[in-house]
């Protein structure tokens, strides 16, 4: 396995995941649940998430390299796009995706009914995510699965737990808008590199 990719994953992953609307939804579920059993459920949607988004990138793999590659490129630069356009008005999206995510949410004493809502909530909000497309291009770019994998999946573990244990407090320090920019720069990074590969 690769550890180069398996960090390069996690890094992309992280950043890009921090400022996006599942950070929110966990910390809100956080609220109305208990902590474990949201990040249980949470990080379970995004374990069958990422499987799904690595099948695919190695599925895309069959296909001729420069279209990968083009491709890859392309979703790297839409993500860029997306983060830069939506960076400004991301404070007051948080507050509004709070209200949603609180609105879904129901007060329960069950720890499997409290993981099982976290989950269903999670899923939902996860298809066709920037993570995920960024994931797919990355198992297409790099054609390592398996590092792809785990770096991704920790990575979202790791902004779900934050999320859940000290996301307000984060969110006090660093503005979404902040993170959106970040995220933005991180996908332009790929797709420069991207590039270089295509020219060689």
């Amino acid at each position: 396995m690769d550890l180069g990719i398996l960090a390069a994953t996690f890094g992309a992953i992280f950043i890009v995941e921090l400022p996006d609307k599942t950070f929110i939804a966990a910390l809100v579920l956080s609220t109305r649940y208990r902590p474990l059993a949201v990040w249980l459920g949470v990080g379970l949607a995004f374990g069958v998430q990422t499987l799904v988004a690595v099948t695919v990138g190695a599925l895309a793999t069959l296909l001729p390299d420069v279209l990968i590659k083009s491709v890859a490129m392309a979703i790297f630069l839409i993500g860029a796009v997306v983060l830069f356009r939506t960076a400004p008005g991301a404070d007051a999206a948080e507050k509004e995706q709070e209200e949603e995510y609180a609105a879904k949410a129901m007060d329960s004493k069950s720890f499997l009914s409290s993981a099982v809502a976290s989950f269903l909530v999670l899923f939902a909000a996860e298809w066709g995510d920037l993570s995920q497309l960024l994931t797919i291009s990355l198992v297409a770019r790099y054609e390592a699965p398996v590092a792809v994998f785990i770096g991704a999946l920790s990575a979202l573990l790791l902004v779900s737990g934050l999320a859940v244990i000290a996301g307000r407090t984060l969110l006090r320090f660093v503005a979404l808008h902040v993170l959106h920019y970040v995220g933005a720069g991180v996908c332009l990074l790929l797709a420069a590199l991207t590039l270089v590969e295509l020219l060689r």
